[in-house]
């Protein structure tokens, strides 16, 4: 190709660096100006229910547990009221592949919109520390002219003011965050006892309080670009087919003033610059999908006031897809979605079988090594085996032990009944006795119910040993 055929292709070296970034490798700050319109109410919505549910959802209890807990410390999980131990990793292993099945089929179809809407670290910034910071500082601006001007008292009095209110945010949140951890309750011990009891809790909220800090007044837009790795797998889980915050070259293109449309015969853009204004991570959704993009619709309002201003169409930047721009395709449900959703669908199937056939007390048979059988009497044998149960439940139990389908008796080795406390475990020792016309063969299987309070939990199976040749 000559070099002349070069010019009159678009120009994507701006793929080539970040936009948060100079070309010293320095930080570029982003002052976005302060979006308005339908899509930014109704993310505001959105975020008030995400803040309401991140709230009380650590405090709701289900029979005197958290309805959701991820103690890692302790490797107890409860979801749903439901309580995961190590046994259940499996399960929990699964129900993790099934929700990268979900994120990518849920990307494919519909982009980013998982982070421009409910994502955490797009909630928090944009629906609570940058509306903060607006109502502290003003709009983008003002923001600039405040960040390069000397330091005067109202500079000191506003970004103390600023600063004091983002740490005293962040230290809610890292409060938050434990008692999705440790629990309510731990939380609470916490934060009303003495803290020379807890300084290992104390030390973890302060950490993260900090930590919470310095990526919402400081880090910010850069968590989506440099650290989050779903930005970078953007560009693998999205197709041509995916919708996106698109901008409509075919009706936009080429820009120009308003003045010049009617005589350059040009399209609606008439490069005003508000979507680049707008735009939280600063790109330009001009120049097509990019990393950086959160799906946040900033763009899309800024652009619609625009068009009503200048009695154009809306959505000359929407919700589209690439297929749909360039030839004005509908958003269609492609053979890929069809095959992710297949996939998921056996997945939940799966993880919905494993779920309502859990147990909810393992037990563990396991026949003492070294002994093969003893004589009991002049026409019995007898086998000694070990039990271990774990409780999954938020009850106490007693647990006993019958023979199920077979003459014979269980003779434990201590108390009658074995007590495995909630959410714990518990053991025993016990003989297996059985007439020696019932043992046919060197092994002979047998069913041995687990009981609770009269009611079978669980049949487990096991060999019963006997000598080679029994007269």
């Amino acid at each position: 190709m000559s070099q002349d055929d070069n010019k009159f292709l678009p120009d994507e070296s701006f793929r080539d660096r970040m936009v948060t970034i100079d070309e010293d490798g320095n930080r570029k700050w982003i002052y976005a100006t302060k979006p308005k319109g339908k899509f930014y109410n109704y993310r505001t919505y959105v975020s008030y229910l995400f803040f309401a549910i991140l709230v009380v959802l650590p405090f709701i209890k289900v029979r005197g547990n958290p309805l959701f807990l991820l103690d890692v410390l302790n490797t107890r999980f409860i979801i749903f009221g439901k309580i995961f131990w190590p046994q259940d990793f499996f399960i929990f292993g699964l129900g993790m592949i099934a929700f990268i099945v979900i994120i990518i089929l849920f990307t494919a179809a519909f982009g980013r919109l998982f982070c421009g809407w409910i994502c955490p670290q797009t909630i928090f910034m944009e629906m609570l520390f940058r509306k903060i910071e607006y109502a502290i500082e003003g709009d983008a601006p003002k923001q600039k002219r405040l960040n390069d001007g000397p330091w005067t008292n109202e500079k000191i009095l506003k970004k103390t003011a600023k600063h004091v209110i983002f740490f005293a945010l962040s230290f809610f949140i890292s409060n938050l965050f434990l008692a999705y951890i440790i629990g309510v309750d731990e939380l609470k011990l916490i934060i009303f006892d003495s803290i020379s009891n807890h300084i290992g809790g104390f030390t973890a909220i302060l950490v993260f309080s900090f930590i919470f800090y310095g990526v919402f007044a400081w880090f910010r837009e850069q968590v989506c670009t440099v650290v989050c790795p779903y930005g970078r797998l953007q560009g693998v889980l999205l197709d041509q087919n995916s919708m996106v915050v698109a901008y409509d070259y075919q009706r936009g293109e080429p820009r120009g003033k308003v003045k010049d449309k009617d005589i350059l015969n040009l399209g609606d853009c008439i490069d005003c610059n508000l979507c680049v204004k707008v735009c939280p991570t600063g790109i330009d959704i001009r120049n097509g999908t990019q990393m950086e993009c959160v799906g946040c619709t900033a763009c899309i309002d800024a652009c619609d006031e625009i068009m009503e201003k200048v009695n154009r169409p809306l959505g000359l930047i929407r919700y589209a897809s690439e297929n749909g721009i360039l030839n004005n395709e509908p958003l269609r449900y492609t053979p890929r979605m069809k095959l992710y959703t297949l996939l998921l669908i056996a997945l939940v199937a799966l993880l919905s079988i494993l779920l309502i056939t859990r147990k909810d007390v393992d037990a563990t048979i396991i026949r003492a090594q070294g002994m093969l059988y003893q004589e009991v009497g002049t026409d019995s044998l007898s086998n000694l085996y070990t039990i271990k149960m774990v409780n999954k439940t938020i009850k106490n139990l007693n647990v006993s032990l019958k023979l199920e389908g077979i003459p014979g008796q269980i003779k434990m080795a201590g108390d009658k009944d074995i007590p495995v406390h909630k959410e714990g475990q518990g053991s025993g020792s016990f003989f297996i006795i059985l007439p020696k016309n019932q043992v046919k063969d060197r092994k002979t299987e047998v069913n041995i119910g687990i009981y609770s309070n009269g009611e079978r939990i669980d049949v487990l199976s096991t060999n019963f040993m006997g000598p080679i040749h029994v007269n």
